[in-house]
């Protein structure tokens, strides 16, 4: 080989590693996004089960139910769509009916069920998670002063 296709040979080289780490971290990217969604979102385009998803709204009056240990049930709304969420672990200490959450997990397969991993919910009486203001105030149901703060 001469020096030239030696380094050549180098070159092409350092941009097949280069390439490679970039579609590993655009790949390990893809496996955790998760979209947000409202509840009359998902009723018009569902979404399949088992597909990682963030799940927003307020909690539904009336629809916490405490089950045996820490598993929780409870309906999110948008004011016009309400999606069941089942929930096993400690819920925030400011998670109560009528406040802003945002849950992140999967539909249950051959079920309407949506089984939460995480459960978020706002901090304050005037927060609200930015994502989750702008949808409902897009919809006209919540009518907040600011977004987010």
């Amino acid at each position: 080989m001469t020096r030239k296709q030696k380094r050549l040979a180098v070159i092409a080289g350092g941009m097949g590693f280069i390439a490679a780490a970039v579609l590993l971290v655009l790949f390990a990217f893809s496996q955790s996004v998760a979209y947000f969604y409202l509840p009359g979102d998902l009723a018009k385009n569902p979404v399949s089960a088992g597909t990682l998803i963030r799940l927003g709204g307020l909690v539904g009056q009336g629809t916490l139910v405490r089950g045996e240990g820490t598993q929780v049930q409870f309906a999110v709304t948008d004011g016009k769509d309400a999606i069941k969420v089942r929930y096993t672990g400690i819920l925030p200490d400011l998670f109560r009916e009528g406040q802003g959450v945002v849950t992140e997990g999967k539909f249950e397969p051959g079920s309407d069920v949506f089984v939460a991993d995480s459960v978020l919910a706002k901090h304050d009486e005037r927060y609200m998670p930015k994502e989750v203001a702008d949808k409902l105030k897009a919809d006209g149901v919540w009518k907040g002063e600011e977004a987010s703060q």
